[in-house]
C-alpha cells in the first residue's frame, strides 16, 4: 500500500508518460498514464496499465517538473491530460495534480475517464478540469458491464451529471468493435445518452476498434480477449456517425 509523505507530499502510482498530439486533448499535451485500473474490457489496449503495482511511485512535484519542461510548447492550446489505466483509482493524486498545473503552471488539465469510480472525485478535482475525455462503452447496462468487465453504467450516468452541474467540457469516447458494439440500437442507446448531456458535449469520437495491444496481451502471458475480431469497415463507422449526428451531436471518426 502507498503511502503518502510524512510532509504531505501527494504520492501516486504513474505508469508512464509522454507528449501526444491531438490525440489526448486539444494541442500537444503532457500526457500522464496512471497506473491501476477496476475494468477489464475486452478490447483493453493497455493492459500493462491494469495493475497498479506496475507502476513507479512518484510525486506530484516531480510529475509537474517535468511537464514544466515542456511548458513552453503545451501552454500554447495544449496542456495537461492524466489517463491510464483509471485515474480516478488515485483521485487526490490526480486532484493536486491538477490544481498544481491550474495554478502553478497555468495549463489547461484533460481527465481521460471511464467514469468507473467516479464518486471518488471531489468537487475540487472537477472544479480544476478544463476537459473530460469520457469513455461510454455501451448505452445499456448490460452490454456495458460485458464489454468492460464488470463496470457499472451507472457511475458513468452519475458522473456525467456532476459534469453537467459544473458546465466542464465533454469529448465523448465510444469504441466501435464489430459484433460486440456496433448494432445500430446499442449506438443510438450511446447516443440517446450523450445527447442527454446537453451542450457540454463538444464531439463525440468514434473510435474503430484495432488490435495494436495484442503484442501486449502476448508479453503479458495473457489470451487476447478479441481474437479474430476484425476492425470495422468504414461503411459501419459512417453508420454509427450518422446515428450520433442524427442528435445534432458532432461526431468524428
Amino acid at each position: 500500500m502507498l503511502h503518502d509523505l510524512d510532509d504531505g507530499t501527494r504520492v501516486g502510482y504513474v505508469h508512464s508518460t509522454e507528449t501526444t498530439s491531438g490525440v489526448n486533448g486539444p494541442g500537444l499535451r503532457y500526457t500522464v498514464f496512471m497506473s491501476g485500473c477496476p475494468l477489464r474490457c475486452l478490447y483493453c489496449h493497455n493492459p500493462d496499465t491494469q495493475q497498479m503495482r506496475l507502476g513507479d511511485a512518484t510525486t506530484v512535484g516531480r510529475v509537474m517538473r517535468e511537464a514544466a519542461r515542456y511548458r513552453a510548447f503545451i501552454s500554447r492550446g495544449g496542456g495537461l491530460t492524466v489517463t491510464g489505466g483509471e485515474p480516478l483509482l488515485q483521485p487526490a493524486f490526480v486532484e493536486d495534480l491538477f490544481v498544481s498545473a491550474k495554478h502553478d503552471y497555468d495549463l489547461h488539465t484533460a481527465l481521460d475517464t471511464s467514469a468507473n469510480g467516479g464518486d471518488r472525485a471531489s468537487d475540487r478535482l472537477i472544479e480544476h478540469t478544463d476537459l473530460v475525455l469520457l469513455d461510454i462503452k455501451a448505452g445499456n447496462p448490460e452490454l456495458y458491464e460485458k464489454v468492460s468487465g464488470g463496470g457499472r453504467l451507472e457511475d458513468v450516468l452519475r458522473f456525467g451529471a456532476r459534469l453537467v452541474e459544473h458546465s466542464v467540457d465533454v469529448w465523448i469516447r465510444f469504441v466501435l468493435v464489430p459484433g460486440l458494439t456496433d448494432a445500430p440500437d446499442d449506438v443510438a442507446q450511446v447516443a440517446d445518452l450523450v445527447a442527454d448531456l446537453g451542450t457540454i458535449v463538444q464531439r463525440v469520437e468514434v473510435l474503430p476498434y484495432h488490435r495494436l495491444g495484442v503484442d501486449k496481451y502476448a508479453a503479458l502471458g495473457r489470451a487476447y480477449p478479441l481474437l479474430g475480431t476484425p476492425p470495422p469497415t468504414s461503411e459501419q463507422v459512417e453508420q454509427a456517425l450518422a446515428i450520433f449526428r442524427s442528435r445534432d451531436l458532432y461526431a468524428l471518426a
